[in-house]
């Protein structure tokens, strides 16, 4: 027998002519009748809502075949019919993520790097941003989520062409943007240094073992120097031979940028891994002023007598008068003692359970980080000298700046404690990026590989900076993600028989990011 079914109009429970539901809420509910009274056969939901209570009925609708085996009954209108047709001939090559053009697309070319006109260009770099990873894996992307078909030769043929053009046109794109964004004056720079290590053993003349601060020694490397102004705004950058001594590096890239951009001599500040007697030497003779950070154990022992003489309370900073008119300003802090305390011991410990192993022997006793506790008593014996280990707590807290400028000691340490982000940007060059591991092994196509990467680094931290202004609780990194699940369906008009391009409506999180836009 065939049962109908139909949906029985719901009722205001607290009319006078019905009571049932006391709440005042309505029932939408299938209502079988086919034994010739009505019988409830299924209770869709209850809600005080209109339009929950209209989705419900919908909802209704499609769950009746499915108690019966039937076709559902068709309410639909002509034009509905049309329209959901249209629909279930939409391939899924017609839906594509468009969400990183959208976003990162825009702040590309608000930036300026839209004059490259390299549309290959602006694929790897948005990809970086969204899915970084290997240029197969770039291609592999591209073709998954855009509909873009790229050959992986021709990604390696752009590398191989454009590397020296792109590094000249983005470094300008990117100094006249930091220079606008810092209201049209650079006056302090900040220069480090980072490794960037290979998937691979075989070496040449940019890419050999050395020192390495991934620690990943035994693969061969490059060296990345990186030019920041204040906030971490990128000027410029230059890679090195794996083995070149960092210090090495300051000078020749502060004159190329120097020269190039005709910048009026700013302040330069940089840890204390370029602080050798060469470069200070250097930047006093192109009256460069400086802040680098101080190596207080190294100095003299009547600067060091000078040092230790000093009573400073938590946050205190004490200047020292250097030769050829420099200062040391030495400050001390308390949780930088506890910190320092704490690295010394657990340092010890590693020691001390080296030596109870037996892993120690006579090419450990050096300066080298904590091996200078190690000493050599008799011709064999190595054991550790507890009272240096224990005169080193005098030092714990205290943490010193060489400069030639006229800066009270309060600025001298706020401007170098700007330092940490350079440090931010290679974090987010070596994570969020996936600067490394390289996996190229041609220069050319090695210099392409950072130069995408320092684009990258120059749109996230223009996507930071309008976070930050519009007060909007979102990271760039949660960007990015929210980006890659904004989509569009491409569909043919068949009045024009034109391509028409729809966006999915965003949700709400997603709609913050229209603000930076």
């Amino acid at each position: 027998m065939d049962t109908d079914y139909q949906l029985l109009k719901w009722v205001l429970q607290k009319s006078a002519e019905n009571r049932k539901n006391k709440s005042g809420t309505v029932s939408v509910q299938i209502i079988d009748k086919s034994s010739g009274r009505y019988r409830v056969a299924k209770t869709v939901g209850t809600s005080s809502d209109p339009e929950e209570i209209t989705y419900l009925r919908k909802k209704a609708y499609a769950i009746i075949p499915t108690l019966i085996g039937q076709t559902r009954i068709d309410f639909w209108s002509e034009n509905t019919k049309e329209f959901i047709g249209a629909l279930r001939r939409v391939k899924t090559s017609q839906v594509e993520v468009d969400g990183p053009e959208k976003v990162f697309g825009k702040i590309f070319d608000d930036i300026g790097f839209g004059k490259i006109q390299q549309e290959l260009f602006r694929h790897l770099v948005i990809t970086r941003l969204i899915a970084p990873g290997s240029k197969l894996k770039t291609v592999d992307y591209l073709k998954r989520y855009k509909g873009v078909f790229i050959d992986i030769s021709k990604v390696y043929r752009f590398m191989d062409t454009f590397h020296k053009s792109l590094k000249e046109d983005v470094e300008q794109i990117a100094f006249n943007y930091t220079r606008s964004v810092l209201g049209g004056k650079i006056s302090v720079v900040f220069y480090d240094m980072t490794t960037l290590y290979f998937e691979s053993s075989d070496e040449d003349d940019l890419r050999i073992t050395g020192f390495s601060k991934d620690g990943k020694s035994q693969n061969p490397q490059i060296l990345l120097g990186l030019l920041v102004g204040p906030n971490g705004y990128p000027i410029g950058y230059d890679i090195f031979e794996g083995n070149k001594y960092e210090g090495h590096t300051l000078i020749p890239i502060l004159e190329y940028f120097q020269q190039r951009f005709n910048l009026s001599r700013p302040i330069v500040i940089a840890d204390a891994g370029l602080l050798s007697k060469q470069n200070i030497k250097e930047l006093r003779s192109r009256q460069y002023e400086f802040i680098l950070g101080a190596r207080l154990k190294n100095e003299s022992d009547k600067v060091k007598d000078q040092i230790l003489s000093l009573s400073l309370a938590d946050g205190d900073c004490s200047v020292i008068k250097m030769p050829a008119g420099f200062r040391l300003v030495v400050c001390y802090s308390e949780k930088r003692a506890k910190k320092d305390l704490q690295n010394r011991q657990r340092g010890l410990r590693r020691l001390e359970k080296n030596l109870k192993k037996g892993k120690l022997t006579k090419s450990h006793i050096n300066n080298r980080g904590y091996n200078k506790y190690l000493r050599l008593e008799g011709d064999i014996k190595i054991e550790i000298n507890y009272e240096k280990f224990e005169a080193d707590n005098k030092w714990d807290g205290l943490k010193g700046y060489l400069t030639n400028t006229k800066l009270s000691a309060q600025s001298i340490v706020k401007n170098y404690n700007q330092l940490w982000q350079i440090e931010k940007a290679f974090r987010i060059s070596k994570t969020d990026l996936k600067i490394r591991p390289i996996y190229h092994r041609i220069a050319r196509r090695i210099e392409t590989h950072i130069c995408i990467a320092f684009v990258a680094y120059t749109i996230y931290k223009e996507v930071e900076r309008r976070l930050i202004e519009k007060n909007i609780p979102l990271s760039p990194t949660r960007v990015a993600e929210l980006t890659k699940t904004m989509y569009a369906i491409k569909i043919k008009i068949p009045e024009t028989d034109q391509w028409e391009i729809i966006p999915f409506k965003w949700t709400d999180e997603q709609e913050l990011i229209a603000k930076i836009l």
